[in-house]
Parts: C-alpha cells; structure tokens; sequence
C-alpha cells in the first residue's frame, strides 16, 4: 500500500468512526480529529467539477425556476470552476467564493471558508447556494449558516445540498470532516432558516448520482420526496429555505 493510500485510508477511518460505523479497533489513533484541507487540495479537487455533473445541473434548475426571469444577485458558495454560471438565466448576476479560484475574476473571490467569513464584499444576495459545501465544514456548520443568514436578502432564498448518510450503501468520502445523519442536519439548519421545501437529489441503488442517461432525464426534473423510499435511496438532499421571520 502506497503512503497516499494508507493516507486515504486513514483518513476514511476517522470520518466512518465519527458516525460510529468503524469499530474502535481500528482508529489507528485518529480519533475525535478533524481534518481541514488547504489551497493544494483543493485546486485540485476542484478541476473534477469542471465538467457539469447531475446535481449541478439540477441545482441549475432549481435556481432558474426560483429567479422567475427576474433579475438578481446570487453567490455561490465552495463554487469551485464556477461551473455553475454556465447554466444560469442571463438576468442572473454570479457570483463565487472558494478556496481555490482558478480561473481570476472580479465575481470570483478566493477565501479560505474555515478562517474567513461567508461573504462578498458589502453585498446582499437574493439567492445563496451551497453545493458539497457542508459535508467538508468540519465543526463550523452552524457558524457559516449565521454567516449565510448575514448576506441573505430579506425575500431571498437559501438553497443548499447534504449527502444522505442514512443511505442504504452508505458511502463516506474521504475528505468528509461533517458527518451526521439528515435529520440532525436539517435541526440544526432550522434553527437559522425555514426549511421550505427538502427532497433528493435523485434516487439510486448506489450511493451515486445516476449515470445513465435515462435515469438522468427522469430525475432532473423531480423534485419532490417518497416516503420510505427517500431515507434509504436518497443520494443526497437539497433544501430550499428562506429567512426566519424577526420576531
């Protein structure tokens, strides 16, 4: 085994330990961290979502039916290649933030999302997503929704992706330092936002985006939950919210 396997492997044990699917035999002494990755990972993670995949095109969706044709501000979070933009409606002002920007733009901004705070200069956005964000945020969930809760617009919406954990082949990737079941998720989300609308991002036997191509045009366009079905085949969730009412 290759040190950069043993590495992986490693680091996968630590995350499946911290939702207790590992048993304590095998903690190889990494129990209770939480790993955080720099620039040189992530300027490399970040080129295998240059091409579109499934949830990207769906969040596309989702966020064009939402913008109505209207005119508007959007900030897209952990955007990666901004692959995002390229699927959007032309009233639709981009914007993105991640760690690694490859590609120097002024709607780009690189920040390291641990140490710094979500935002973009002095702006308010009427939409903010947040795609394969959360899952990597390690202990400071709750702090980056206060900060998103900060720059969302007053009747702007909050649209954001969780892997479903509780999927019946349940799959843990390596780098995750955020895991826990959905349910949890979406208490801790409610406590900043109302979650107005929750559903999968597809459904599939594999804890994997569907591939075929069929199974693609099927799904896009669903956007709604099945009971029972959605706990175990659930890929991931997407949620749609909007600010909590001041009191």
């Amino acid at each position: 085994m290759s040190e950069y396997d043993r590495y992986r492997r490693q680091e996968r044990i630590a995350v499946e330990e911290a939702i207790g699917i590992v048993n304590s035999e095998h903690r190889d002494g990494l129990k209770g961290t939480v790993k955080y990755y720099d620039r040189g990972f992530w300027s490399q993670e970040n080129l295998r979502f240059t091409k579109p995949h499934f949830r990207l095109e769906k969040a596309a969706r989702i966020v064009n039916k939402i913008a109505a044709g209207d005119e508007l501000n959007l900030l897209d979070v952990g955007c990666g290649p901004a692959t995002l933009a390229k699927f959007l409606e032309p009233g639709i002002r981009y914007h993105g933030i991640d760690m690694a920007i490859h590609d120097p733009a002024p709607n780009l901004l690189e920040a390291d999302l641990v140490q710094s705070p979500v935002q973009f200069g002095d702006k308010q956005f009427e939409i903010v997503i947040a795609q394969g964000f959360f899952e990597y945020i390690g202990t400071h969930q709750e702090q980056k929704f206060g900060e998103i809760q900060d720059i969302l617009a007053d009747e702007g919406k909050f649209i954001l992706s969780y892997v479903n954990f509780g999927h019946r082949q349940r799959q843990i990737y390596w780098p995750y330092s955020n895991v826990q079941p959905i349910a949890e998720f979406r208490d801790s989300l409610s406590r900043y936002f109302t979650v107005e609308r929750s559903f999968p991002t597809s459904y599939n036997w594999n804890h994997s985006e569907p591939n075929r191509r069929f199974m693609r045009i099927a799904q896009l366009p669903m956007m709604f939950s099945i009971p029972l079905v959605s706990r175990t085949l659930g890929v991931e969730y997407f949620f749609i919210c909007s600010k909590r009412p001041t009191r």
